[in-house]
């Protein structure tokens, strides 16, 4: 099974294109979102799914969340607010999918960059999310390759999702239905 689905095999068909998280500054998408956004935007108008959730929490002192910042790039850009979820408390990768899980249904079309498409791809999948991915493409540094390369170990081995990062988000373990079907609604945040 392949991981990565190349942007030239994407098909119309899903059900959400998801644009992860990443920084915003002030209200402004951060080039790295800003390139997830436009990547989305290209795929929705070429019709490969009516819908777009864009997911991201707030840093410490932020204004604005990197989900509410998305979905308002995209509203500009002429997509209607009725294709849009709007996620803004997550803080990592694993929360992006787990607070959007409840909302999202079918197959699902990710969208990130390229070296961290693996890594939430793993975790789509292990939340039981019927997940493939569209790689952003870039001219990404060796450390950020480093970076997920070490991340996709930690959870091959088990070690889920990430040293610290459920008591750091004030939860204890996994959900109890973090890894049920994605139809079975989540009974949390």
């Amino acid at each position: 099974m392949a991981l990565l689905l190349t942007p030239a095999l994407a098909q119309p068909g899903y059900d959400w294109i998801v644009v992860l998280g990443a920084a915003q500054y002030g209200g402004r998408p951060s080039p790295a979102l800003e390139r997830r956004l436009e990547a989305a935007l290209h795929l929705y108008q070429r019709g490969l799914a009516s819908r777009v959730a864009v997911a991201g929490g707030k840093a410490k002192g932020d204004r604005y969340s990197e989900g509410e910042v998305g979905c308002r790039y995209l509203r500009q850009r002429g997509l209607p607010k009725a294709a849009l979820l709007c996620e803004g408390e997550s803080q990592n990768t694993y929360e992006n999918l787990l607070f959007l899980k409840p909302h999202l249904s079918g197959r699902i079309l990710l969208v990130t960059d390229a070296p961290h498409l693996p890594r939430a791809l793993f975790l789509a999948r292990l939340l039981g999310l019927e997940a493939e991915g569209y790689p952003v493409p870039g001219e990404y540094p060796l450390s950020y390759w480093l970076r997920e390369t070490l991340y996709r170990i930690w959870l091959y081995l088990g070690l889920r999702p990430f040293p610290g990062s459920f008591s750091q988000h004030g939860l204890k373990s996994l959900p109890p239905d973090a890894l049920g079907n994605p139809g079975t609604p989540a009974k949390g945040p």
